[in-house]
Protein backbone atom coordinates (compact mmCIF):
# COMPACT_ATOMS: atom_id res chain seq x y z
CA UNK A 1 0.00 0.00 0.00
CA UNK A 2 1.11 3.70 -0.91
CA UNK A 3 3.49 5.76 2.01
CA UNK A 4 0.42 8.34 1.37
CA UNK A 5 -2.74 6.08 2.05
CA UNK A 6 -0.80 4.25 5.29
CA UNK A 7 -0.31 8.19 5.98
CA UNK A 8 -4.53 9.08 5.48
CA UNK A 9 -5.32 6.22 6.97
CA UNK A 10 -3.45 7.32 10.27
CA UNK A 11 -5.83 10.11 10.36
CA UNK A 12 -9.76 10.85 11.13
CA UNK A 13 -11.88 11.21 8.34
CA UNK A 14 -15.63 12.01 8.88
CA UNK A 15 -17.98 11.84 6.97
CA UNK A 16 -21.44 14.12 7.03
CA UNK A 17 -24.61 12.85 5.69
CA UNK A 18 -27.45 14.92 5.58
CA UNK A 19 -31.08 12.92 5.72
CA UNK A 20 -34.33 14.55 5.33
CA UNK A 21 -36.71 11.63 4.29
CA UNK A 22 -34.45 8.77 3.01
CA UNK A 23 -36.15 5.88 5.29
CA UNK A 24 -35.02 3.80 2.51
CA UNK A 25 -31.68 4.77 1.64
CA UNK A 26 -30.32 4.17 5.35
CA UNK A 27 -29.13 0.84 5.25
CA UNK A 28 -27.73 0.35 1.79
CA UNK A 29 -25.76 3.93 2.26
CA UNK A 30 -24.29 2.51 5.65
CA UNK A 31 -23.03 -1.16 3.67
CA UNK A 32 -21.36 1.19 1.32
CA UNK A 33 -19.77 3.60 3.57
CA UNK A 34 -18.07 0.69 5.90
CA UNK A 35 -17.15 -1.04 2.04
CA UNK A 36 -15.82 2.20 0.79
CA UNK A 37 -13.94 3.22 3.98
CA UNK A 38 -12.20 -0.19 5.30
CA UNK A 39 -8.93 0.13 6.43
CA UNK A 40 -9.93 3.94 7.32
CA UNK A 41 -10.52 5.53 11.08
CA UNK A 42 -13.33 7.05 10.06
CA UNK A 43 -16.79 8.21 11.88
CA UNK A 44 -20.30 8.54 9.88
CA UNK A 45 -22.06 11.46 11.36
CA UNK A 46 -25.76 11.22 10.01
CA UNK A 47 -27.66 14.90 10.68
CA UNK A 48 -31.08 13.73 10.47
CA UNK A 49 -32.97 17.05 9.20
CA UNK A 50 -36.49 16.74 10.93
CA UNK A 51 -38.09 13.89 8.57
CA UNK A 52 -41.46 13.37 9.00
CA UNK A 53 -40.74 9.51 7.73
CA UNK A 54 -38.79 6.57 9.86
CA UNK A 55 -35.29 7.85 8.55
CA UNK A 56 -34.29 8.55 12.45
CA UNK A 57 -35.71 5.13 13.23
CA UNK A 58 -33.98 3.43 10.52
CA UNK A 59 -30.77 5.57 11.20
CA UNK A 60 -30.63 4.36 14.87
CA UNK A 61 -31.07 0.63 13.50
CA UNK A 62 -28.49 0.59 11.50
CA UNK A 63 -26.19 2.48 13.01
CA UNK A 64 -23.06 1.05 14.35
CA UNK A 65 -19.83 2.30 16.70
CA UNK A 66 -18.51 4.13 13.80
CA UNK A 67 -21.49 6.34 13.63
CA UNK A 68 -23.03 9.15 14.86
CA UNK A 69 -26.62 10.77 14.78
CA UNK A 70 -27.62 14.02 15.36
CA UNK A 71 -31.36 15.04 15.26
CA UNK A 72 -32.07 18.09 14.61
CA UNK A 73 -35.24 19.56 16.11
CA UNK A 74 -37.44 20.51 13.36
CA UNK A 75 -36.50 20.89 9.62
CA UNK A 76 -33.32 24.06 9.35
CA UNK A 77 -32.54 22.93 5.67
CA UNK A 78 -29.71 21.15 3.91
CA UNK A 79 -27.17 24.26 5.02
CA UNK A 80 -28.24 23.90 8.59
CA UNK A 81 -27.99 20.73 8.81
CA UNK A 82 -24.48 20.64 7.14
CA UNK A 83 -23.45 22.90 9.13
CA UNK A 84 -24.14 20.87 12.58
CA UNK A 85 -22.78 17.58 10.99
CA UNK A 86 -19.36 19.72 10.53
CA UNK A 87 -19.70 21.62 13.99
CA UNK A 88 -19.57 17.86 15.62
CA UNK A 89 -17.11 16.40 13.26
CA UNK A 90 -13.45 15.94 14.82
CA UNK A 91 -11.84 14.39 11.86
CA UNK A 92 -8.27 15.41 10.25
CA UNK A 93 -10.79 15.74 7.31
CA UNK A 94 -14.12 15.94 6.51
CA UNK A 95 -16.21 15.08 3.98
CA UNK A 96 -19.94 15.91 2.76
CA UNK A 97 -22.26 14.35 0.74
CA UNK A 98 -25.78 13.66 0.13
CA UNK A 99 -27.54 10.46 1.79
CA UNK A 100 -29.49 9.92 -1.36
CA UNK A 101 -27.32 7.23 -2.67
CA UNK A 102 -26.54 9.21 -5.61
CA UNK A 103 -23.34 10.15 -4.84
CA UNK A 104 -20.80 7.41 -4.11
CA UNK A 105 -18.93 6.84 -0.74
CA UNK A 106 -16.43 4.54 -3.32
CA UNK A 107 -15.01 7.64 -4.59
CA UNK A 108 -13.95 9.20 -1.07
CA UNK A 109 -10.27 7.48 -0.91
CA UNK A 110 -9.60 8.41 -4.49
CA UNK A 111 -10.69 12.50 -3.35
CA UNK A 112 -8.39 12.21 -0.44
CA UNK A 113 -5.71 11.04 -2.17
CA UNK A 114 -5.57 13.52 -4.64
CA UNK A 115 -6.18 16.04 -1.84
CA UNK A 116 -3.19 14.74 0.28
CA UNK A 117 -0.85 13.97 -2.58
CA UNK A 118 -1.51 17.26 -4.43
CA UNK A 119 -2.16 19.53 -1.10
CA UNK A 120 -5.42 20.96 -1.94
CA UNK A 121 -7.55 22.43 0.86
CA UNK A 122 -10.43 21.44 -0.68
CA UNK A 123 -11.56 18.36 -3.53
CA UNK A 124 -15.06 18.82 -4.98
CA UNK A 125 -16.73 15.96 -7.17
CA UNK A 126 -17.97 16.84 -10.63
CA UNK A 127 -20.56 14.98 -11.56
CA UNK A 128 -19.45 13.35 -15.12
CA UNK A 129 -22.35 11.23 -16.29
CA UNK A 130 -25.13 12.74 -13.98
CA UNK A 131 -28.13 10.63 -13.62
CA UNK A 132 -30.70 13.07 -13.70
CA UNK A 133 -33.26 14.99 -15.77
CA UNK A 134 -31.90 16.50 -18.85
CA UNK A 135 -34.81 19.57 -18.58
CA UNK A 136 -35.34 19.79 -14.94
CA UNK A 137 -32.06 19.28 -13.41
CA UNK A 138 -28.84 18.77 -16.19
CA UNK A 139 -29.70 21.87 -18.26
CA UNK A 140 -30.39 24.73 -15.18
CA UNK A 141 -27.00 23.20 -13.42
CA UNK A 142 -25.23 23.67 -16.82
CA UNK A 143 -26.42 27.52 -16.76
CA UNK A 144 -25.93 28.39 -13.09
CA UNK A 145 -22.75 26.67 -12.83
CA UNK A 146 -21.38 29.02 -16.17
CA UNK A 147 -23.00 32.05 -14.44
CA UNK A 148 -21.37 31.10 -11.19
CA UNK A 149 -17.83 30.65 -12.40
CA UNK A 150 -18.24 34.14 -14.53
CA UNK A 151 -19.44 35.82 -11.52
CA UNK A 152 -16.59 34.32 -8.77
CA UNK A 153 -14.05 33.07 -11.11
CA UNK A 154 -14.06 29.79 -8.94
CA UNK A 155 -13.70 27.64 -11.47
CA UNK A 156 -14.94 24.53 -10.57
CA UNK A 157 -17.16 22.34 -12.99
CA UNK A 158 -20.45 21.19 -10.62
CA UNK A 159 -21.30 23.19 -8.00
CA UNK A 160 -23.81 21.07 -6.91
CA UNK A 161 -22.43 18.45 -6.27
CA UNK A 162 -22.55 17.46 -2.44
CA UNK A 163 -19.66 15.06 -2.63
CA UNK A 164 -16.68 17.37 -1.20
CA UNK A 165 -13.38 16.83 0.84
CA UNK A 166 -12.10 19.56 3.04
CA UNK A 167 -9.33 19.67 5.15
CA UNK A 168 -10.85 20.04 8.86
CA UNK A 169 -9.80 23.69 9.35
CA UNK A 170 -11.22 25.07 5.98
CA UNK A 171 -14.70 23.07 7.02
CA UNK A 172 -14.97 24.34 10.41
CA UNK A 173 -14.50 28.27 9.07
CA UNK A 174 -16.80 28.01 6.34
CA UNK A 175 -19.32 30.06 8.48
CA UNK A 176 -22.52 28.66 6.70
CA UNK A 177 -25.89 30.42 6.65
CA UNK A 178 -29.19 30.38 4.71
CA UNK A 179 -29.01 28.21 1.99
CA UNK A 180 -25.13 29.19 1.03
CA UNK A 181 -24.37 25.05 0.55
CA UNK A 182 -24.74 25.54 -2.94
CA UNK A 183 -21.80 27.90 -2.55
CA UNK A 184 -19.78 26.22 -0.67
CA UNK A 185 -15.97 26.35 -2.78
CA UNK A 186 -16.36 30.29 -2.69
CA UNK A 187 -16.55 30.12 1.08
CA UNK A 188 -13.58 28.34 0.72
CA UNK A 189 -12.00 30.57 -1.31
CA UNK A 190 -13.06 33.50 0.19
CA UNK A 191 -10.37 32.19 3.42
CA UNK A 192 -7.67 31.83 1.23
CA UNK A 193 -8.34 28.03 0.71
CA UNK A 194 -7.22 26.35 -2.71
CA UNK A 195 -9.68 23.93 -4.27
CA UNK A 196 -9.99 21.63 -7.03
CA UNK A 197 -12.44 19.28 -8.86
CA UNK A 198 -12.54 15.63 -9.81
CA UNK A 199 -14.67 13.32 -12.03
CA UNK A 200 -16.99 11.20 -9.35
CA UNK A 201 -19.72 8.61 -9.80
CA UNK A 202 -23.44 9.60 -10.03
CA UNK A 203 -26.02 6.79 -9.64
CA UNK A 204 -30.29 7.83 -10.36
CA UNK A 205 -32.22 7.58 -7.11
CA UNK A 206 -33.77 4.47 -6.38
CA UNK A 207 -35.75 5.55 -3.32
CA UNK A 208 -37.42 8.26 -2.26
CA UNK A 209 -38.04 11.75 -3.89
CA UNK A 210 -35.80 14.60 -4.98
CA UNK A 211 -35.92 17.96 -2.57
CA UNK A 212 -34.95 20.31 -5.68
CA UNK A 213 -36.63 21.83 -8.39
CA UNK A 214 -36.69 24.78 -10.36
CA UNK A 215 -38.35 26.89 -7.67
CA UNK A 216 -34.84 27.33 -6.05
CA UNK A 217 -34.05 29.46 -8.96
CA UNK A 218 -34.33 32.69 -7.68
CA UNK A 219 -32.75 31.88 -4.26
CA UNK A 220 -29.41 30.54 -6.08
CA UNK A 221 -29.56 33.71 -7.91
CA UNK A 222 -30.26 35.91 -4.82
CA UNK A 223 -27.54 33.99 -2.83
CA UNK A 224 -25.13 34.25 -5.68
CA UNK A 225 -25.52 38.01 -5.73
CA UNK A 226 -24.61 37.81 -1.86
CA UNK A 227 -21.71 35.77 -2.73
CA UNK A 228 -20.49 38.16 -5.24
CA UNK A 229 -20.89 40.96 -2.95
CA UNK A 230 -18.89 38.77 -0.36
CA UNK A 231 -16.13 37.90 -2.39
CA UNK A 232 -15.67 41.43 -3.57
CA UNK A 233 -16.64 44.11 -1.16
CA UNK A 234 -16.88 42.80 1.61
CA UNK A 235 -14.06 44.23 2.97
CA UNK A 236 -14.03 47.87 1.09
CA UNK A 237 -18.00 47.76 0.97
CA UNK A 238 -17.73 51.92 -0.10
CA UNK A 239 -15.68 50.44 -3.43
CA UNK A 240 -19.31 49.34 -4.34
CA UNK A 241 -21.72 51.87 -2.82
CA UNK A 242 -18.96 54.47 -3.71
CA UNK A 243 -19.18 54.76 -7.46
CA UNK A 244 -22.71 54.02 -7.95
CA UNK A 245 -23.32 57.29 -5.37
CA UNK A 246 -20.74 59.41 -7.39
CA UNK A 247 -22.64 58.24 -10.57
CA UNK A 248 -25.98 59.07 -9.64
CA UNK A 249 -24.97 62.21 -8.03
CA UNK A 250 -23.28 63.63 -11.05
CA UNK A 251 -26.05 62.55 -13.42
CA UNK A 252 -28.91 64.09 -11.11
CA UNK A 253 -26.59 66.82 -10.85
CA UNK A 254 -26.10 67.32 -14.27
CA UNK A 255 -30.06 67.05 -15.19
CA UNK A 256 -30.89 69.75 -12.20
CA UNK A 257 -28.10 72.05 -13.56
CA UNK A 258 -29.88 72.01 -17.30
CA UNK A 259 -33.16 72.56 -15.43
CA UNK A 260 -31.76 75.38 -13.30
CA UNK A 261 -30.35 76.77 -16.73
CA UNK A 262 -33.92 76.90 -18.29
CA UNK A 263 -35.29 77.99 -15.59
CA UNK A 264 -32.64 81.07 -15.47
CA UNK A 265 -33.79 81.62 -19.39
CA UNK A 266 -36.97 82.30 -17.80
CA UNK A 267 -38.61 78.47 -18.73
CA UNK A 268 -41.43 77.01 -16.68
CA UNK A 269 -39.99 73.92 -15.42
CA UNK A 270 -42.11 72.74 -12.12
CA UNK A 271 -44.03 69.50 -13.17
CA UNK A 272 -41.49 68.43 -15.84
CA UNK A 273 -40.86 64.70 -15.24
CA UNK A 274 -37.00 65.45 -15.91
CA UNK A 275 -37.33 67.66 -12.70
CA UNK A 276 -38.95 64.51 -10.35
CA UNK A 277 -36.11 61.91 -12.37
CA UNK A 278 -33.05 64.85 -11.74
CA UNK A 279 -34.37 64.80 -8.02
CA UNK A 280 -34.48 61.43 -7.20
CA UNK A 281 -31.43 60.46 -9.12
CA UNK A 282 -29.70 62.98 -6.89
CA UNK A 283 -31.41 61.34 -3.75
CA UNK A 284 -30.30 57.65 -4.84
CA UNK A 285 -26.63 59.40 -4.55
CA UNK A 286 -26.36 59.94 -1.53
CA UNK A 287 -28.49 56.95 -0.58
CA UNK A 288 -25.41 54.74 -2.12
CA UNK A 289 -22.69 56.83 -0.60
CA UNK A 290 -24.57 56.64 3.26
CA UNK A 291 -25.39 52.86 2.98
CA UNK A 292 -21.18 52.70 2.12
CA UNK A 293 -20.58 54.69 5.08
CA UNK A 294 -22.30 52.57 7.33
CA UNK A 295 -21.49 49.25 5.30
CA UNK A 296 -17.66 50.11 5.89
CA UNK A 297 -18.65 50.83 9.98
CA UNK A 298 -20.84 47.50 10.23
CA UNK A 299 -17.84 45.59 8.45
CA UNK A 300 -15.36 47.49 10.65
CA UNK A 301 -17.31 46.44 14.12
CA UNK A 302 -17.85 43.02 12.63
CA UNK A 303 -14.02 42.04 12.59
CA UNK A 304 -12.99 44.59 15.54
CA UNK A 305 -15.52 43.13 17.96
CA UNK A 306 -14.79 39.64 17.02
CA UNK A 307 -11.15 39.86 16.94
CA UNK A 308 -11.52 38.67 13.02
CA UNK A 309 -8.34 39.46 11.22
CA UNK A 310 -8.87 40.60 7.46
CA UNK A 311 -6.42 37.48 6.48
CA UNK A 312 -5.49 34.08 7.15
CA UNK A 313 -2.22 32.74 7.36
CA UNK A 314 -0.92 28.92 5.55
CA UNK A 315 2.21 28.77 7.10
CA UNK A 316 4.87 30.98 8.68
CA UNK A 317 8.45 30.03 7.91
CA UNK A 318 11.13 30.26 10.42
CA UNK A 319 14.81 30.29 8.55
CA UNK A 320 17.53 28.64 10.86
CA UNK A 321 20.16 29.81 12.43
CA UNK A 322 22.89 28.00 10.70
CA UNK A 323 21.31 29.59 7.32
CA UNK A 324 21.86 33.08 8.63
CA UNK A 325 26.00 31.93 9.39
CA UNK A 326 25.96 31.14 5.88
CA UNK A 327 25.26 33.80 4.54
CA UNK A 328 27.06 36.02 7.21
CA UNK A 329 30.18 34.23 5.93
CA UNK A 330 29.35 34.36 2.38
CA UNK A 331 29.05 38.47 2.45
Amino acid sequence: MPALFLCIMTEKVSLVVTLYNEEENIAPLLEKVKASMHGYLYELILVNDGSTDRTLREAKKHADSNTKIINLKRNFGQTAAMAAGIDEADGDYIVTLDGDLQNDPADIPTMLHKLKSEDWDVVAGNRKNRKDSELLRKIPSKLANRLIRNLTGVTIRDYGCSLKVFRKDVAKNLELYGELHRFIPILAVLQGARITDMDVHHHPRVFGQSKYGLGRTFKVLSDLILLVFFQKYLKRPIHFFGPLGIICLAVGGAINLYLLTLKILGEDIWGRPLLILGITILLAGIQFLTFGIIAELVMRTYYESQKKKIYSIKEIFVGSSQAYSHLQAAV
